[in-house]
């Protein structure tokens, strides 16, 4: 083969730089096309008909033997992948699901206790009530029913039954009550019964009390005989005492309804149980509980005595391999054999963060997907040994159809390579054979055009990329100019928050213990605290605005300015410190068109007292012995600049703190803390720290927690601000 220079070819290369934003165009004419003669025999080759037929054929009969292993050991593989995206799939769509059922009924609760303290709901007036709890059962259909109990054993109660009609169920004279039918609007339309009942014995009622606050309840519904789950909520006046335990149940038969419409596979089943072992709802939908008792308690069923036996069998092996079910802290699978087939298991814990400890439970037998899999095996095979019967005989016609005018475009090719671009190549019946043709026919015309226009087109190109070049690089000064304008705004607000917090001097006042923390998660965050001593008179302010950035960051601002004003001229009266204060942030809120609002505590001490008002998180009062006294601010205080009047909301408490006594202030960045895995950090760790470290400083006792904090978090971003406060006097 003989080889001479001939065709210069121009090749043009466009970099682009994306951290700069230019381009860079380069331009290389320098490649020659070489003038070649093909050798005119070609001994020792293979014919074009046996070229095409033959390694086609040796394809498909290798690729036949190998399909039946291939396809058993991919499609093994593939059942471990799909088992456990099924099992995740249906575990993650009954979290939402349970996440939803339980989002309801503690929201409801609270609007009743609301109602009750606004007085728009008189517990005297039990007829007005049952109407009142007549329309909220309509709005909120996922209720099965809604009750309140006081004090002195008088209910009220409002149900629905299985046919989905109403009922009430109230106290005349006590311990009698009275079932009526109601209609749409919760008016009496026809008497039922009467009967005994003392709702202060009932298993809702003790654990409202209890908890002294806000805990669910599981029993059997007095109406339906199902077992329910009941938002419980006890009202206390602003003396402390009991008004009434307001209950909100849900019927549990709803979250067994969902599974039972979960397409897991053929025979795979999922389950909701407690850490106890005792079932909450199955995809099979037997019932989880056999009614017993006087009091209307039921009796759970344990997972692991199921009449399913694959449920029954799961729970044995999570507990033989664990002990209990309180060990699991995330998204867990698993396999175990169950009379001799292999099962895949998953668990995966669901919290509220308020009582509610579920795990849900998936399995899916592996035969559930093997069958199929096996059958597409079959298949495969069977299709590929058809294919290799008509491959062979399309192959031998291709061949015989394609060899000639192969040949002839095959010499046009060889003209074409001794550069002769004008060569002509005849046409051929087969229509891409004939498209190479007119290729080969148009190339060189084509190519002696394209050599006369490149070099211009190169140049206008290269001038193109240089204007561009320009405008990015000035939109580039633009954009640092307004980044560095925006960083030096957020940087003065960040300052000056930090400015104006209480020094290490100021926190130095003679008989108390002071420390303080505060941590933004963004540039400039939402957080406020202070520590005052005027006259005397130790005063300490807590505060979380909503959200962060500068308009969170200038409210603190304001914040800081309005109490230290209101203190610096003597007011003192709870009532109308925190009047004024909501007035002056709620206009200025209003003038710069803003939504945000903080809520606010402002303690005063004096000779070892405190007054607390103002609504925030809990304040925590700690003994000298390290005793833990939590106080719920919900009925000191209304959220700062969100109405213009909040007078009607304004209490306080007074704490006596003895020597050794103690507070702790804090936002809600710390107890809502998430690690990881998604888990609050909670009240009582806090709690915990705080007593296991109280006979250390303050300084110490704020590291502690902050410490321990910091490692539950672990590497997960912090979303919220963090403060703390602490106080203990000597």
């Amino acid at each position: 083969m003989v080889a001479t220079p001939r065709i210069n070819v121009v090749f043009v290369t466009v970099l682009c730089d994306r951290e700069q934003q230019q381009f860079t165009l380069s331009t290389h004419i320098h490649l020659t096309m070489p003038r070649f003669k093909l050798a005119t025999r070609i001994p020792h080759k293979f014919r074009l008909s046996t070229t095409i037929v033959v390694p086609f054929v040796v394809q498909i009969v290798v690729a036949v033997g190998l399909v039946g292993y291939l396809s058993y050991r991919n499609g093994q593989e593939s059942v471990n992948r799909l088992a456990s995206q099924v099992r995740i799939e249906v575990a993650s769509r009954t979290q939402q699901v349970l996440e939803a059922y339980f989002k309801t009924p503690p929201q409801i609760t609270k609007t009743n206790i609301n109602a009750l303290r606004l007085n728009h709901i008189d517990l005297e007036n039990k007829e007005s009530v049952e109407r009142y709890f007549t329309s909220q059962l309509q709005i909120y259909p996922l209720l099965a029913s809604m009750f309140v109990g006081t004090p002195d054993g008088t209910m009220i109660f409002v149900g629905r039954e299985l046919d989905g009609s109403l009922v009430s169920s109230t106290t005349e004279t006590f311990p009698q009550r009275a079932f009526h039918k109601l209609d749409s609007e919760g008016n009496h339309r026809q008497f039922i019964k009467y009967d005994k009942f003392d709702p202060r014995v009932r298993a809702w009622y003790k654990n409202a009390l209890a908890q002294k606050g806000q805990t669910w309840t599981i029993y059997q519904s007095s109406v339906t005989s199902k077992l329910v789950i009941a938002a419980v909520y006890p009202y206390y006046d602003r003396e402390g005492n009991l008004v009434a335990v307001f209950s909100n149940p849900i019927m549990l038969q709803g979250i067994a309804n969902f599974l039972k419409s979960l397409k897991i596979s053929a025979t795979g089943q999922v389950f909701v149980m407690e850490q106890n072992g005792s079932l909450i709802a199955t995809s099979t939908g037997d019932e989880a509980v056999a009614p017993s008792g006087k009091n209307g308690d039921a009796k759970q069923i344990k997972a692991i005595q199921s009449q399913n036996l694959q449920i029954a069998m799961s729970a044995k092996y999570l507990q033989e391999k664990f002990g209990d079910f309180k060990q699991f802290q995330g998204l867990q699978e698993f396999d175990f054999d169950m009379d001799g087939k292999k099962q895949y298991l998953l668990v995966q814990p669901y919290s509220d963060g308020k009582g509610l400890d579920f795990l849900v439970v998936v399995v899916v037998p592996e035969s559930d997907f093997m069958e199929q899999i096996n059958q597409n095996t079959r298949n495969t095979i069977l299709f590929s040994m058809t294919a290799l019967v008509l491959a062979i005989l399309v192959g031998m016609m291709t061949s015989r159809l394609i060899t000639a005018p192969i040949l002839r475009v095959y010499q046009a090719a060889n003209q074409l390579a001794m550069g002769d671009l004008d060569q002509q190549v005849p046409s051929s019946p087969i229509a891409e054979i004939s498209e190479l043709s007119n290729a080969f026919n148009k190339m060189s015309g084509q190519l002696k055009e394209s050599f006369e226009t490149l070099e211009d087109k190169v140049k206008e190109r290269t001038a193109d990329l240089a204007i561009a070049n320009q405008e990015i690089n000035t939109l580039n000064q633009n954009l640092k100019a307004d980044n560095l304008r925006l960083g030096t705004e957020l940087d003065v607000v960040r300052q000056m928050q930090m400015m104006i917090l209480p020094n290490a001097e100021e926190l130095e006042i003679e008989g108390l213990d002071i420390a303080a923390y505060m941590d933004a998660a963004d540039d400039v965050g939402g957080d406020y605290y202070e520590v005052l001593n005027i006259d005397g008179m130790v005063t300490l302010g807590i505060g979380d605005v909503t959200g962060h950035g500068l308009e969170s960051g200038i409210l603190m601002l304001m914040t800081q300015t309005a109490v230290r004003t209101l203190k610096e001229s003597g007011e003192i009266d709870p009532l109308k410190f925190l009047d004024v204060l909501n007035r002056t942030l709620y206009k200025n809120v209003q003038r710069i068109n803003s939504e945000k609002c903080l809520t606010l505590s402002i303690l005063n001490y004096t000779n070892g007292k405190v007054s607390i008002s103002g609504q925030h998180e809990e304040t925590i009062v700690v003994r000298k012995n390290g005793a833990i006294e939590r106080i719920d601010t919900i009925d000191l205080g209304f959220p700062i600049a969100l109405d213009g009047d909040i007078t009607a909301f304004i209490n306080q408490i007074i704490v006596d703190l003895e020597s050794g006594d103690g507070l702790v202030l804090y936002t809600d960045g710390i107890p809502e803390a998430c690690n990881m895995q998604q888990k609050l950090y909670g009240m009582e760790k806090m709690c915990d720290v705080i007593s296991q470290s109280w006979d250390l400083s303050a300084d110490k006792i704020k590291e502690a927690i902050i410490d321990d904090v910091r490692r539950h978090i672990g590497e997960q971003k912090v979303f919220d601000d963090i403060t703390l406060l602490i106080l203990k006097r000597n």
